[in-house]
């Protein structure tokens, strides 16, 4: 489960990263648009390092 939503977030950052590509070679670029689809891949990428991140074992949870 772990690997398909990190493979889904890793398809997502692309995506944004290829509209961010585009809009800034428009002759006159949204810097809204471009400044939120950035936003959008940050949370992407702390949401991936998240994911991606160690795992506590069974054993050592603590009520």
């Amino acid at each position: 489960m772990a690997d398909r939503y990190l493979e889904y977030l890793s398809r997502e950052h692309a995506r944004l990263e290829d509209k961010i590509r585009q809009e800034s070679k428009r002759p006159r670029p949204d810097e809204v648009l471009i400044a939120r689809l950035k936003k959008l891949k940050l949370a992407l990428k702390d949401q991936m390092q998240s994911w991606a991140g160690p795992r506590p074992s069974p054993d050592r949870l603590t009520a």
